[in-house]
């Protein structure tokens, strides 16, 4: 049986797809690339973040390697491209990180019934983080950028700000940018103009850390706060300590399955692992498991199996699918040392 990998190995967020295929290899060593009587081959595909080369990879994963599944792509861009791939194939695919929306649900609001996801999506992470700000911080005016280009950012941002607002906050910058954008200091002159008390940056981490560079170079120096995309250890930590970011998983969790695989991982690859690779272990561990409670490869047997998980022992948190192929789960919310490391805060709904 074959199983397809898709996500960055090279590029900007190469340092995602590799903790995300790091997890999903680990998971596959100790089921001894096995479930019942199948051995299982893992085909991986460098779409370097990019959603054409990422429709190419699953195309012919699907057509030609014959994969009963695919796990990822990494980032929602990709991801968003695939799922379509993945309908017209019928072949199940639970994309370990990417958060956009748009993974598992059409244009016109319909369930997109083979994908699935083993992380929370971009409405619950800016939610998390303005309920935080606001209650637990007490800030009340927040700066708020995005990639105009980028489901993912565009999705966190849109959601921080209705959650802010309506606690009542007000969204003094409302300030969009583009991928191609390195120079952010004529953009944070504004912006210190505006006086905000909290800036929410829910970008990849290379971004954020030279947005939250030219921030503080404005003398801007407010709390921050992102997303998931910030968990990478390419972050600026130095820039950005102090700040707080919402997260899939934390090492600090004392649950049984949480420490085993954190020390199972530090002895494979000799780091300690990040939500990028927990999650991609996740991931690998559901299909696994859909597999054998399917006892078959069949798209069909696959989604049905996929979509009954209930209460599954994930290393992110107990873990059960809604209808829309999401997560039901709760988010760890991080705050970045100088020295690169994250204090858990606490569990956000």
């Amino acid at each position: 049986m074959k199983i397809g990998w898709i996500g960055p190995l090279s590029g900007a967020n190469k340092t995602y797809g590799e903790s995300a295929k790091r997890g999903v290899e680990l998971a596959l060593e100790e089921a001894g690339y096995k479930v019942g009587d199948l051995t299982v081959e893992l085909i991986a595909g460098d779409d370097r973040s990019d959603s054409t080369e990422a429709v190419n990879l699953a195309t012919k994963m699907m057509t030609q390697d014959r994969v009963a599944a695919i796990i990822d792509p990494v980032t929602s861009g990709s991801a968003i491209a695939v799922s379509a791939i993945a309908e017209t194939y019928k072949v199940p695919m639970i994309t370990a990180t990417a958060t956009a929306p748009k993974v598992t649900v059409n244009d016109d609001g319909k369930r997109k019934p083979f994908v699935f996801r083993a992380c929370f999506i971009d409405p619950f992470q800016g939610q998390a983080a303005a309920n935080f700000a606001s209650r637990e911080l007490g800030l009340k005016r927040a700066a708020v950028f995005y990639d105009k280009g980028n489901d993912y950012t565009i999705g966190l941002a849109e959601a921080f700000r209705e959650t802010f607002e309506a606690n009542g906050g007000e969204v003094v910058a409302w300030q969009s940018y583009s991928s191609e954008d390195t120079d952010f200091s004529a953009i944070m002159t504004n912006v210190a103009a505006l006086k905000p008390d909290v800036l929410y940056l829910p970008d990849y981490y290379g971004r954020v850390s030279l947005i939250a560079k030219a921030a503080k170079d404005k003398g801007i120096n407010v709390p921050m706060l992102g997303g998931d995309g910030w968990d990478s250890p390419d972050l600026d930590s130095a820039t950005l300590a102090g700040g707080y970011f919402t997260a899939h998983y934390s090492e600090q969790d004392q649950r049984e399955a949480v420490q085993q695989f954190a020390t199972r991982f530090q002895e494979r690859y000799g780091e300690r692992p990040d939500s990028f690779a927990a999650l991609g272990y996740d991931a690998a561990k559901l299909l696994l498991g859909a597999i054998e409670r399917a006892g078959s490869t069949d798209g069909e047997a696959l989604r049905a199996a996929l979509q009954s998980t209930q209460d599954f022992p994930a290393v992110g948190g107990q873990l059960s699918f809604d209808e829309w192929g999401n997560p039901i789960k709760s988010a760890a919310l991080l705050q970045v040392q100088a020295d690169g490391s994250y204090k858990y805060i606490t569990n956000v709904d």
